[in-house]
């Protein structure tokens, strides 16, 4: 067994150096483009991309070594120099991912998760779709007001939602189905949704906002953007937590008896103990300085890493236990080499290239066809993306210029951007802070994600073309 597995694993390598001989050597960079700069720098660095990316769904490593050979092909061609391929790790939101890696999991090892998830289960646990809501309830309750999808589906939610899980006995390497899936699932996608809903849900949404401005001249204000997503929102809200139970179906049928179970685990836990009230009360300190942000000006990142200072001035956090967070330091390698080669890919104006080469594919069509077409192919880009703040900061601009060129109908095309900018996000495991979290926690497999992330993809679309078009045609934006 053990070598059958290792033959898979070299088969699975060999096809990525394939691919990556194919993509380097083979395939011609476009006429129309200097050979001379973009051949041998966007799209080698592009050639690395896929390869990796295509390294995360056939698996012969790790995602961190996989993008590590990434990093060391582009030092070694000279494609990057040392400078430019360590120039993701010094990107914010990597190091809030790990500082929120490391809250949770002083939130497990303290307890207070556990108690939070049980008395979630106690009051809420009358099914496992009732769980699912809480969730949903949560981050509709949170996004106006934290400003950074990581802070609030990574730093708070996703703990709790691990601890959920093991008190309902699910756990990655035992009955993962039984309710840890199902509640990965619906955490993840309703943060996208709830960062799709508010100008403060998600931290890049206001370059979208300036985007709007300097394309268009219109104002897409925090009220405006509230406005056009509330109903689809709602919607999507509404009914994700019964989509994902038939999409990844979890094995508990009964949760009474977990009510039960929780009941009594809280009268064992007994009093808070010291641990679960710094906790608690780092919770609080972080939950009110990422909600007033506008009055002491410090950032998500920086708000999160004194959070764990405090855990760990409060003894709360051994340093120990800060070293031994294997899941923080092993995504600090692969989505700071990632965040390299998506910017490296703008800087080497290989997006450039591409978004430019667009409109060639819909100046024949007119009106709302235009805008359809150019949000697909704005949607499943997201691929090829590791951050959805690359994304966005990559695509919406020239996006709107294609639309601009074109004449599709500017408040439309703003809006449909600006919400599309949040929940591409599904596709992949890699998008975005949270879902970077919420995958690391171990339940749901890469191709299982990837699978799911689609016809979640399929859903949103549904929803957001159907009602959201309707609701924008009463509020008069085409």
């Amino acid at each position: 067994m053990t070598g059958n597995l290792q033959k898979h694993k070299i088969l699975r390598l060999g096809g990525c150096v394939l691919l990556l001989l194919t993509l380097w050597w083979v395939v011609p960079a476009p006429r129309e483009i200097d050979p001379s700069e973009l051949y041998s720098k966007g799209w080698k660095i592009f050639a690395v991309f896929i390869t990796v990316i295509v390294g995360f769904i056939l698996r012969p490593f790790p995602n961190g070594p996989m993008v590590l050979f990434g990093l060391v092909v582009l030092m070694a061609t000279k494609t990057l120099t040392v400078s430019e391929a360590l120039a993701g790790y010094a990107d914010s939101t990597v190091w809030l991912v790990v500082a929120a890696f490391l809250i949770a999991g002083g939130v497990v090892r303290t307890g207070f998760g556990r108690r939070l998830a049980l008395t979630l289960v106690s009051w809420l646990g009358k099914s496992i779709i009732g769980l699912g809501y809480s969730l949903c309830g949560a981050e509709l309750l949170l996004g106006p007001f934290v400003p950074s999808n990581t802070a609030r589906g990574g730093g708070v939610l996703a703990p709790i939602m691990r601890s959920l899980a093991e008190a309902l006995d699910s756990r990655p390497e035992r009955e993962p189905k039984r309710a840890g899936e199902y509640l990965t699932l619906v955490g993840a996608h309703a943060n996208l949704i709830a960062a799709a809903m508010f100008l403060t849900g998600m931290a890049a949404n206001p370059l979208v906002k300036k985007a709007a401005s300097d394309v268009f001249a219109i104002d897409f204000g925090w009220g405006t953007w509230a406005l056009g997503a509330i109903v689809p929102g709602l919607v999507g809200l509404s009914l994700l937590p019964i989509v994902i139970y038939f999409l990844a179906k979890p094995t508990l049928k009964d949760t009474h008896a977990a009510q039960e179970t929780a009941q009594d685990e809280l009268r064992r836990m007994g009093p808070w103990s010291s641990g679960e009230k710094v906790m608690c009360a780092v919770f609080i300190i972080l939950l009110g300085m990422w909600t007033t942000k506008a009055l002491h000006g410090m950032s998500t990142t920086l708000v999160a890493w004194i959070g764990v200072s405090l855990l760990l001035l409060a003894r709360t956090e051994s340093w120990e236990d800060i070293t031994g967070n294997d899941k923080a330091w092993d995504t600090l390698i692969w989505l700071g080499g990632l965040l390299t080669m998506a910017n490296s890919l703008k800087t080497y104006e290989f997006i450039d290239w591409f978004a430019s080469n667009m409109k060639f594919l819909v100046e024949d069509l007119s009106g709302i066809a235009i805008i359809i077409s150019l949000a697909l192919i704005y949607f499943y880009s997201m691929y090829f993306f590791s951050m959805l703040t690359a994304h966005i900061a990559a695509m919406v601009a020239a996006f709107f210029a294609v639309a601009l060129g074109v004449g599709a109908p500017a408040m439309l095309t703003v809006a449909i951007l600006a919400y599309f900018s949040n929940l591409c996000g599904c596709v992949t495991n890699y998008s975005t802070g949270p879902l970077i979290i919420y995958f690391g926690l171990g339940y749901v497999p890469q191709p299982k994600w990837f699978g799911i992330g689609f016809l979640v993809s399929l859903f949103h679309l549904a929803i957001w073309l159907s009602v959201g078009m309707m609701w924008w045609k009463f509020l008069g934006w085409w």
